[in-house]
């Protein structure tokens, strides 16, 4: 009776996942805040709770998540990965800056201590890899000019996790500096000794990895990624980084195939990923933290566009670019959230819990819209300006162009390069 219901539950999940897609297709919208408003629906204090199929679902989210980085990971090479790190480190630490502080801010403002604003720096601090990893397949970006600055960043907040992650989790305990020094030290040695592995041998694990049996291609790759995600996750660094590493370590052919592969994969535990976080948000958790979330929100909203289009400016980027670089990056979502559960099983403070799942739900179902309508919002109100600049000059007489109002060669090139189309597939 019991497996009966669970294969009820699970297939009327997975058949209003297929009709919400084909709903959100018809819009041509990103069908994540449907999902996420399903979840709602049917999880925790919702219409109709679902039990049965729950444990199976959290398993599927989580695979979700790993797919999905690792489907990201598989557009670049790791000589993209390091030269990008290179170029992109000063973007990390105005990322940091610009998103961490708010939180922090915000939790003192609250009179929730300072471990409890470490906590919250670290939820309004790092996007959601794999929300924006969805949302840039879904608008097809995937190889525009600014998605290495967009994956840049990530990469950097996801390596940043397997610092933080031990720091927060050695606060939360009370641990001494020792102890956490060593856990410390452990994440930072597993972080570092798989990147080398990806960059200094990726070839030869293309060519084990390789098969023309696209079954077998499938199984090994699979296989690889979720145990590596494993092995990191148990040694306290981010799984989603360890999918992301496997996939920069696969090039040339074995990359192709394995996307066209997982790609249908990827899809499907990615919508039941978005389906388990609406799961476990209880409804009326939400009203009494609801406007220090939207505060929350719209500061770090802006303060994330404003990291994206700094760090594509700093990378030659057009402005069309830099605004949908600043877009993209506002969802939050997988990270918030486990941050925020690591304070609560603590006992640091009870509404961090509410306020952290109110504030990711409300950028979760912003961050598609920002990513899609930042670029027009941006050029809609620059032609408002510009169109105000030509009544004004119709007035006042025009005076001869000094040499720094003249376009240089510097925005020429800012246009070729939103003109341009270079996607990030391997050779």
């Amino acid at each position: 009776m019991h497996s009966a219901l669970f294969l009820i539950e699970f297939g009327a999940i997975i058949l209003g996942l297929g009709l919400l897609g084909r709903v959100a297709g018809r819009l041509k919208f990103s069908p994540i805040p449907l999902y996420l408003l399903a979840g709602l629906a049917f999880g925790t204090g919702g219409l109709l709770p679902m039990g049965a199929s729950e444990e199976f679902v959290a398993i599927g989210a989580e695979i979700g998540v790993i797919l999905l980085l690792l489907m990201l990971g598989l557009e670049y090479t790791a000589s993209d990965l390091v030269s990008n790190l290179k170029t992109q480190y000063p973007a990390g630490l105005v990322d940091f800056g610009l998103n961490a502080v708010p939180g922090a801010v915000a939790a003192l403002l609250m009179g929730w201590g300072p471990v409890a604003a470490v906590v919250l720096a670290g939820v309004t601090w790092i996007s959601s890899s794999g929300v924006i990893a969805k949302v840039m397949g879904d608008l097809g970006r995937v190889g525009n000019r600014e998605t290495p600055v967009i994956l840049s960043v990530l990469v950097l907040e996801d390596l940043a996790m397997a610092v933080y992650l031990p720091i927060i989790t050695a606060l939360l305990a009370g641990v001494s500096l020792a102890a956490g020094s060593a856990t410390l030290a452990i994440a930072l040695g597993v972080a570092g000794a798989v990147l080398f592995v990806a960059v200094r041998f990726g070839r030869h694990i293309s060519r084990f990895v390789s098969s023309d049996d696209p079954e077998k291609l499938l199984l090994v790759v699979l296989g690889l990624t979720l145990l590596v995600a494993g092995i990191a996750q148990q040694l306290q660094v981010s799984a989603a980084v360890g999918a992301f590493l496997v996939g920069i370590a696969l090039s040339g052919e074995v990359a192709e195939g394995t996307h066209a592969l997982l790609s249908p994969l990827r899809d499907l535990f990615a919508a039941v990923f978005f389906v388990f976080f609406g799961l476990h948000t209880d409804p009326a958790s939400i009203p009494p933290v609801l406007l220090p979330a939207l505060a929350l929100a719209a500061v770090t909203a802006g303060t994330k566009i404003a990291t994206g289009y700094w760090a594509a400016r700093r990378a030659g980027i057009g402005v069309k670019g830099r605004w949908r670089a600043g877009g993209t990056l506002v969802a939050r979502g997988e990270f918030s959230i486990v941050i925020a559960g690591l304070a609560v099983t603590a006992g640091i403070e009870p509404a961090m819990g509410p306020l952290a799942t109110a504030y990711v739900l409300i950028l979760v179902v912003i961050g598609p819209l920002t990513a899609r309508y930042t670029e027009p919002v941006a050029a809609w109100v620059a032609g408002r300006r510009g169109r105000s600049g030509t009544a004004a000059a119709a007035v006042v007489p025009p005076r001869p162009a000094a040499p720094e109002d003249l376009g240089g060669p510097g925005e020429d090139h800012g246009r070729q390069q939103d003109q341009a189309h270079d996607p990030a597939r391997r050779a």
